[in-house]
């Protein structure tokens, strides 16, 4: 669904308080009638690099916010597992008045996803992950694109960003490089100790064990030339999560949900809308 350019809304960023915690926080008005949905963003990433995203989705309501120590999120005095930092995203949702959410998560945010869909099942109505995995008992991507991961190098110097993204995300990075040209303008670098909280958040984690007990109908996505997470992993979690539906982004990086707009838009606004949104119109 397309919507005149008069109905067109920024994203408004504000500062808010949170269990100790000042995060910096955008959301993007709707055009009404909608489930809001949330987005938790991959690691290391602002969220302004969500904004391509976020704006082809037009007309949904949509909410994301910089985790302690990225972006400009002030840093947390303690590092946050996945399933505290669940708790600080419901306890957000509550200071906007949010009860009920649709999810979406990239990446690491994927896993979060799951966590908070799994902690707090009455606030999550619908679940799309994106470029994910099931966490500690994944399919590992190639070893020299997990070592570039390890630090926050890729955020902080964009000339190595640029010859390393290729490896790093595959797809659509690998095949035209004016994409992370456009991505890099959008970066803000995360602070060490930020990034370091975020991979502490991951470690050991997995959701193996309760996938099966998701109860949200579940978009599952994945791109077919990703070098970081391997399709593997979403067909894997496709036959765990009992209402879910799976779908391989024809060419698609690491990065297919902001450099394959026109193939995934469709479907993830399918999915959102539609009454049975495991059934493809």
């Amino acid at each position: 669904m397309t919507h005149p350019a008069s109905v067109r809304h920024k994203p408004v960023v504000e500062f808010i308080d949170v269990d100790g915690v000042r995060l910096r926080v955008a959301t993007q008005q709707g055009a009404g009638g909608g489930t809001p949905l949330l987005i938790f963003n991959g690691i290391g990433a602002n969220f302004e690099l969500v904004f391509p995203f976020m704006e082809a989705m037009d007309g949904t309501e949509m909410i994301i916010f910089d985790v302690p120590g990225i972006g400009r999120s002030q840093m947390s005095w303690w590092p946050r597992r996945f399933n505290g930092l669940a708790r600080l995203t419901a306890k957000l949702l509550d200071r906007l008045g949010y009860p009920e959410v649709d999810v979406a998560g990239v990446s690491w945010g994927g896993a979060l996803a799951q966590q908070f869909a799994r902690s707090y099942p009455h606030r999550c109505r619908r679940l799309i992950l994106a470029a994910t995995s099931a966490g500690a008992f994944m399919i590992p991507g190639r070893p020299k694109v997990l070592a570039k991961m390890i630090t926050p190098q890729r955020y902080i110097s964009p000339a190595y960003m640029q010859r390393a993204a290729g490896t790093i995300y595959g797809g659509e990075a690998r095949r035209n490089p004016a994409l992370i040209v456009d991505h890099g303008s959008r970066i803000i670098a995360p602070r060490f100790m930020g990034y370091l909280y975020q991979l502490a958040a991951g470690a050991g984690w997995t959701s193996i064990h309760w996938l099966h007990k998701l109860k949200q109908p579940t978009l599952i996505m994945a791109g077919s030339e990703d070098p970081l997470v391997p399709t593997a992993n979403a067909r894997i979690m496709s036959l765990l999560v009992p209402n879910n539906r799976l779908f391989i982004v024809p060419g698609g990086g690491h990065l297919f949900l902001l450099h394959s707009l026109n193939k995934v838009v469709p479907v993830i606004q399918q999915f959102l809308q539609s009454r049975d949104p495991q059934r493809p119109t």
